[in-house]
């Protein structure tokens, strides 16, 4: 990202990244990385095709794709994967709107980035864009990050099995 640019976003989302709550998710593991990481990746990608598509509303939509996951474990009611699936984009949604000024728009974004997941159908280009996004770098995170940790535990524990006397 050319430094005018990176000006820019950092300019967008300063208010977010500067707030105590957000910061939070700096401690909570989300795809072998931090959930902040994570967000922070998934904004910067939505902001870079936001302005390759030259969108009026690259703003809006850049913030919203950094809030899509801003939720703590302890935020969720559940410990179930599959039902946190579902539940954290409305725990996202009611942190957002808790801690930051959230239009339609951005709602939008926020509550149905897990599509299909949630079976409900993102309602504007912007929704399905960080949608789409947000799979893209989760399946590289999954793969760059999480997949090569259990595999270095595996190496591991099978090292340990091996030369362990008995």
């Amino acid at each position: 990202m050319s430094s005018k640019n990176q000006k820019k976003f950092d300019n967008y989302i300063s208010d977010i990244i500067s707030n105590l709550h957000f910061n939070i998710l700096r401690n909570e593991l989300h795809h072998g990385i931090s959930r902040y990481e994570h967000s922070m990746r998934v904004a910067k990608w939505t902001y870079k095709i936001c302005q390759t598509f030259k969108f009026d509303n690259t703003k809006e939509v850049t913030r919203a794709a950094l809030l899509h996951d801003f939720y703590t474990n302890k935020d969720l009611d559940t410990k179930d994967s599959k039902k946190a699936l579902v539940e954290h984009p409305k725990v996202a949604l009611i942190n957002s709107k808790k801690y930051f000024n959230i239009n339609e728009l951005q709602e939008d974004i926020i509550v149905h980035h897990m599509f299909p997941c949630t079976l409900k159908l993102p309602e504007s280009k912007e929704a399905f864009l960080v949608s789409v996004v947000d799979k893209g770098v989760g399946t590289y995170e999954m793969l760059r990050f999480k997949l090569p940790l259990y595999a270095h535990i595996m190496i591991l524990f099978f090292f340990n099995l091996i030369t362990v006397p008995r």
